[in-house]
């Protein structure tokens, strides 16, 4: 993979501890700020994760909060970490929050109704869905967009891969996206990653009726630190959503179980695929 951590869950992992020490103290954010003539929205920022601590803001709140050293020591690394440059940064993807926590997660539960999910897509199944999304880009920001999509799924087969379980509609298998050509490959690719032991592929046949699901697309991102709450990632047209009380969290794990369900099981699901190919095949030729 293409380095050992993540910047962006180093911070979280920093802002969740050091919201921790705070609420063990039974201090507002208010009166925290007040102490260290900090803003209020500045203290928020840190514990949420959305900026990286400096050294003077560790040491500071530490001291408030009557740090020991060894826990000072580890809250100075987490923020060291968290100013890291991630690969992923010289791409400029517009969803490189969504990257950063993708990278250290343990689990992805990745549902969609529209696409192949885009840790399973080919190049050019991906630069076919990068171009219908947003027509006015030119190439060169098409092929950027491609690279790192493409980046990202060194995951998969990483030493430390996580468990990838998706479940798809039918409709994904049919829609021709790109060409007969492209969909052939990309039905090929599908049947390819099923066969990790870290993938799980399931299709939700036409006959399983009314879904349960709200909106057509979300990720649920699981992580090994406890400090690290789980994530459930929407994708929008004028802006992204990351769910992580744990309430609406659980409802979402719910509606993919129920999903889950009503899928074929694993290996249906190859077959399903693989009585599709021969007609993509044809229809290319």
């Amino acid at each position: 993979m293409h380095a050992a951590g993540s910047p962006t869950v180093r911070r979280r992992e920093l802002g969740a501890l050091l919201k921790a020490l705070r609420n063990a103290k039974g201090w507002t954010a208010e009166q925290v700020a007040d102490r260290l003539t900090m803003s209020t929205s500045k203290l928020s920022r840190l514990e949420t994760g959305q900026r990286g601590a400096s050294a003077r803001d560790v040491n500071d709140l530490c001291n408030l909060y009557e740090v020991d050293d060894e826990q000072r020591q580890h809250l100075l690394e987490l923020a060291s970490e968290g100013k890291q440059r991630a690969w992923w940064q010289a791409l400029a993807l517009p969803y490189s929050t969504y990257v950063g926590l993708e990278a250290e997660a343990i689990s992805i539960s990745d549902y969609g109704l529209g696409i192949v999910p885009g840790l399973l897509q080919t190049a050019d199944y991906a630069r076919a869905v990068v171009r219908a999304a947003v027509p006015r880009w030119v190439p060169e920001v098409v092929e950027q967009r491609v690279q790192g999509r493409i980046a990202r799924q060194q995951l998969l087969q990483a030493e430390t891969a996580p468990h990838f379980e998706a479940v798809v509609d039918e409709s994904v298998l049919h829609r021709v996206v790109g060409s007969p050509g492209v969909m052939q490959a990309q039905l090929e690719r599908l049947l390819a990653m099923s066969d990790l032991p870290n993938v799980t592929l399931r299709v939700i046949p036409y006959e399983a009726g009314a879904l349960p699901a709200g909106n057509n697309k979300f990720i649920i991102l699981g992580f090994a630190q406890p400090a690290i709450s789980d994530v459930v990632f929407i994708e929008g047209l004028t802006g992204d959503l990351y769910l992580e009380d744990p309430r609406d969290v659980e409802i979402y794990i719910m509606t993919f179980r129920t999903l889950v369900q009503l899928a074929a099981s694993p290996d249906t699901t190859r077959e399903i695929i693989a009585a599709m190919i021969p007609s993509y095949r044809a229809r290319a030729s």
